[in-house]
Order: structure tokens, then C-alpha cells, then sequence
């Protein structure tokens, strides 16, 4: 029987720095869909956990991933989620000019500077590397190939035939709560019984079926057929959801934004046509809503003072136990 972790990581500002650098700094980090950025100077940009996070399509065609932070005095190159900068990035504070490429054009205005070397200023570049369409960066350049964290998710899918739809929607949620209250509730069934009534009534007798492999954790609800909740939702370490089914697919990233408080962002993929849409975005507004009162409930409860850790049942949340093994980890 497996203790929990104690309640005091969960909001607890020590904790959201040591994950920010140790654990954030180091995994493979969900930035967009290839398709939301298709033309030259297209750019899409996000935080995860406090880094500044930027993306662009160069001349070339080739997409390129950048800290969003000025080599001069560390000003955005961009602001806002997503856009066109036209032939270069252009330093919001002071003006230095970048080519789509991350070299520094002109460091506008500087004049003369004994040692100054141009070629020296380039932007902060980050490894970027995309699967079936979805971009991911990581700040670790040491990290495993994306291709080989993904490979379980990869033969499940494709021996399903499931495909990733192109991006259709994005959604944005914010909860009063941790990252990780959020991650360990996805990463369960235990609860959809009593916090998802329509759930629970379209899985039915569906054996829920989760397991842990390598990086990612796959979840299946075994006996659906072709129903609205066939498919397989797949978690890729630390904080993305890939959740693929008969009609589509919804990505599903949970990003800390400071402790105890975690921004949801959703990116639907959708072939099914406007009502196949229209439902996904119905059940998910549906299940979030759900899913937050309860996620909120317990943070209120893990900062109150009363509770100070728990247990984890072997048969249904073996999945949870992994992801508190690998954040315990990181606190040593």
C-alpha cells in the first residue's frame, strides 16, 4: 500500500520552484499543432511553468523553437498566443531585430560597444521535434528523442487506425488548484462514478483499463464498441493528455501557472465536420466543469491544515502511485 504525498507540495511555493526548474526543465513540452502555424513568420507562443516558450515558421518552411526572451535586456519578442511577425522577431522593449532563423540582424539603435559581437547575441534556441503533427520543444538537450517516448502511444494508435485530426478549436480553462491535483485526477477512472454521472452512464459495463509505459500512461475503456467514448487517452509525462477518438482528438496540457493554480489548455482536432465538433466541445466544457469543482475541493482541503497524506488503492490507482513516485523524486 503506497502513501501519498504530502499535502504540503501541493501549493506550496518551495515546490513550484523545484518543479519549474528540475522537472520542466527537463521533459518534452507540447507547444501547438504544425498546421496552426502554415506560412512564413507565423508564430505561436505559451508559458509552461514560467518558461517563455515561442515557435516560428522560418522562410525556409522549417519550424524553429526560441525562449521568448531578448538576448539584450530579456524583453518579449512576441506577445499574445499567436500571430505573424512578417520577415523577422522584433524585441518588444528596446527594438533589436532577429531573423526567423534567431540571428541577431540588428541590435537597433545600440551604437558602438567595444566587444560587441553580433554573432554572439543569436536567441536562446530550444530542441523542437514534432509526432503526427503535434510540436513539442524541451529546454534539456540531452533529452531521449521525442519518437522514443512516444512509441507505445504510437503502435496503439496505429494499430487502432486511429489519425490525428487537424486543429479545429482551442480552450482555455484556469483552476484554483495544483498541476498535480489536476494530473492525478486524470489519471484515474476511480472517480467518474461519482463525478461523472454522463460518463459513467455512456461507459457503461466498459472495463476501464489503465497502464503505465515508459513516459506515458494509456487508458482504455474496454467495451464501448463505436460509441462516443471509444478510444484511447493517452498521458505523456508530466502534463499533457492526448485523448483520441472515433471522431477526433483533444489535446489537453496542464500547465502550472504559480502554485496552486493551473491553467488547462485544450487544442480539439476534428475531421467529423462542424456537429461532431460541436458535441466534443459540449462534453468537454461538461467533464472540465465537473472535474474542476472537485480538483478545487481538494486543494482547499490539502491546504487546510487537517490532512496530511493518504493511501492509493492498488487496483485503481496504480497510475497515480507512478506519477507520485516520479514527483517525489524530484523533491529528494
Amino acid at each position: 500500500m503506497q502513501v501519498t504525498l504530502p499535502a504540503r507540495l501541493y501549493g506550496c511555493p518551495d515546490a513550484w520552484l523545484r518543479e519549474r526548474t528540475g522537472l520542466f526543465g527537463h521533459t518534452w513540452l507540447f507547444l501547438a499543432h504544425e498546421a496552426e502555424a502554415p506560412d512564413a513568420g507565423d508564430w505561436i507562443a505559451t508559458d509552461v511553468a514560467g518558461h517563455q516558450l515561442l515557435m516560428v515558421r522560418g522562410a525556409d518552411g522549417a519550424l524553429r523553437a526560441f525562449h521568448n526572451v531578448c538576448r539584450h535586456r530579456a524583453g518579449p519578442l512576441v506577445s499574445g498566443v499567436a500571430g505573424n511577425c512578417g520577415r523577422e522577431l522584433v524585441c518588444g522593449y528596446h527594438g533589436w531585430r532577429y531573423s526567423l532563423e534567431g540571428r541577431l540582424r540588428a541590435a537597433t539603435g545600440f551604437g558602438a560597444a567595444e566587444g560587441f559581437d553580433p554573432r554572439e547575441f543569436g536567441l536562446l534556441g530550444l530542441r523542437l521535434e514534432t509526432w503526427r503533427g503535434l510540436v513539442f520543444v524541451t529546454l534539456d538537450p540531452d533529452a531521449a528523442p521525442l519518437g522514443q517516448i512516444v512509441a507505445p502511444l504510437e503502435m496503439l494508435l496505429a494499430a487502432r487506425g486511429f489519425d490525428i485530426a487537424r486543429p479545429a478549436a482551442r480552450r482555455t480553462h484556469v483552476l484554483d488548484c495544483d498541476w498535480k491535483v489536476y494530473a492525478e485526477n486524470y489519471l484515474e477512472g476511480y472517480h467518474i462514478g461519482s463525478v461523472h454521472p454522463v460518463l459513467a452512464d455512456e461507459l457503461g459495463p466498459a472495463e476501464y483499463r489503465v497502464r503505465v509505459e515508459g513516459d506515458l500512461v494509456i487508458q482504455e475503456a474496454v467495451g464501448v464498441n463505436d460509441g462516443p467514448q471509444a478510444g484511447v487517452w493517452g498521458w505523456l509525462w508530466p502534463n499533457l493528455g492526448i485523448n483520441v477518438y472515433r471522431d477526433g482528438a483533444m489535446i489537453e496540457r496542464m500547465t502550472p501557472v504559480g502554485p496552486g493554480r493551473t491553467r488547462l489548455d485544450y487544442l480539439f482536432l476534428n475531421d467529423g465536420g462542424e456537429g461532431a465538433l460541436g458535441e466534443a466541445l459540449v462534453a468537454s466544457d461538461r467533464l472540465t466543469a465537473e472535474d474542476a469543482a472537485i480538483c478545487e475541493a481538494v486543494q482547499r482541503n490539502l491546504t487546510a491544515g487537517a490532512y496530511e497524506t493518504g493511501v492509493l488503492s492498488p487496483r485503481h490507482e496504480a497510475a497515480v502511485a507512478w506519477f507520485q513516485m516520479r514527483i517525489g523524486a524530484v523533491h529528494a
